[in-house]
């Protein structure tokens, strides 16, 4: 695995029956840099990640890893998906095997690799998911977060160098969250870039380095706490200004923050209102 960039370029997409979902969209997801992607329920984020795995062709624009476009034969789509892979939002749509290390080692054995790389390849997987102690157990006797990352381990075990998560924390507990983003710190170190959708805006903001917003065909993309401050764009977009933006905002009105205060998190509000008078003035 190695960080390389993303690209998608001027997309068109129509469903069946002639709605446009994109027109001239574009995004971009810089290698090692950490995305995620926003907007309301049928906005069309499943669909861009399925045009930017391959699982979707576009009807106009294109798809680039590293400048190199994706080409739609059976050879291209092979290696654009040994370079991207896409995780669904519900991992019963990507498990099928009898138990944990056979479903995971599914996407390596059709590579043609040998028994020796394969197993190499699950107990890596299964190292950087955190879920070791799963290899032997049923997959439909684990919960629904282990289930989760089952399936994305299964992704991982292709050593893709760009991990599309369609809703990866959707449905989990606040320890399941930690566990999975515990998880990408580790795919990250492992040379893989994560994008991901989310509703969470909260999340994106302490998360990652850039926000693309979806809606209305297209797709605006910016640093995350310019993009996350911006109330007209997130409104359209069903969204909401997250707290730590808006609670700054409330105190830099009352003076007792810089105007300038964009914390991420807890910790950056409690730093931004610890600083002395005259920083804050």
């Amino acid at each position: 695995m190695s960080h390389r960039a993303l690209h998608a370029r001027d997309l068109v997409v129509s469903y069946v029956g002639g709605r446009r979902v994109f027109d001239g969209a574009s995004l971009s997801v810089p290698a090692a840099s950490r995305v995620a992607l926003l907007g309301a329920n049928g906005s069309g984020k499943t669909t861009l990640l399925r045009c930017l795995s391959g699982a979707l062709q576009p009807d106009g624009g294109s798809i680039t890893v590293d400048a190199e476009p994706l080409r739609y034969n059976r050879s291209g789509l092979r290696t654009h998906r040994q370079n991207v892979q896409l995780v669904l939002q519900d991992p019963d749509d990507q498990l099928f095997s009898t138990d944990v290390a056979q479903d995971v080692s599914f996407g390596p054995m059709n590579l043609g690799l040998t028994t020796s790389e394969v197993t190499d390849r699950v107990e890596e997987a299964l190292g950087l998911l955190g879920i070791d102690h799963l290899r032997r157990r049923p997959t439909h006797q684990l919960s629904y977060g282990e289930r989760k990352r089952v399936a994305t381990a299964g992704a991982v075990a292709m050593r893709p160098c760009v991990l599309l998560l369609d809703e990866p924390t959707a449905g989990l507990d606040p320890a399941g969250v930690e566990e999975m983003f515990s998880a990408f710190e580790r795919l990250e170190k492992n040379h893989t870039t994560v994008l991901l959708s989310t509703h969470d805006v909260a999340l994106a903001l302490d998360w990652a380095d850039s926000v693309a917003l979806v809606g209305n065909g297209t797709i605006a993309q910016g640093a995350t706490t310019t993009m996350l401050s911006d109330a007209r764009q997130l409104t359209a977009a069903r969204l909401r200004v997250p707290w730590p933006l808006a609670l700054a905002a409330q105190l830099a009105g009352d003076g007792l923050i810089s105007a300038d205060a964009r914390p991420r998190n807890a910790a950056e509000l409690r730093a931004a209102l610890t600083q002395p008078p005259s920083a804050a003035s």
